[in-house]
C-alpha cells in the first residue's frame, strides 16, 4: 500500500498564497501521474492539477496561471503552488496518484481563503 500524505494547507485571505506538500512512501518517479483535486462543501471531488511520469502537467481552467505543481524526486514529494487565492478555492485538497499498484489518495489538508 503506497501511503501518501498532505501538508501546508490552512487560512489565508484572498490574494494571498500558499504552497501545499505530499510525501510519498515510494518513489514518485514509479508514479504514472500524480495530482492535486478539492472537494469544497456541497460539491463534487473537483482535479485540480496532473503532473505525469514525464512532467506534462495539465491544470483546471479555474486555476490555470495561479496554481502550479512540482516535483521533487529526491524527496518523493509533489507540491501544488497556490497564489492569488480566491475565495471559491476554499475546499479539502486531496493529493492522489497512481501506479502499477492502483490508485492512493491522501487523507487531504484543509485550505481556507476568507477576509
Amino acid at each position: 500500500q503506497v501511503q501518501l500524505v498532505e501538508s501546508g494547507g490552512g487560512s489565508v485571505q484572498p490574494g494571498g498564497s500558499l504552497r501545499l506538500s505530499c510525501a510519498a512512501s515510494r518513489n514518485i518517479g514509479s508514479f504514472n501521474y500524480m495530482g492535486w483535486h478539492r472537494q469544497a462543501p456541497g460539491k463534487q471531488r473537483e482535479l485540480v492539477a496532473v503532473i505525469t511520469s514525464g512532467g506534462t502537467t495539465n491544470y483546471a481552467a479555474s486555476v490555470k496561471g495561479r496554481f502550479t505543481i512540482s516535483r521533487d524526486d529526491a524527496k518523493n514529494t509533489v507540491y501544488l503552488h497556490m497564489n492569488s487565492l480566491k475565495t471559491e478555492d476554499t475546499a479539502v485538497y486531496y493529493c492522489n496518484g497512481a501506479g502499477v499498484w492502483g490508485q492512493s489518495w491522501g487523507q487531504g489538508t484543509q485550505v481556507t481563503v476568507s477576509s
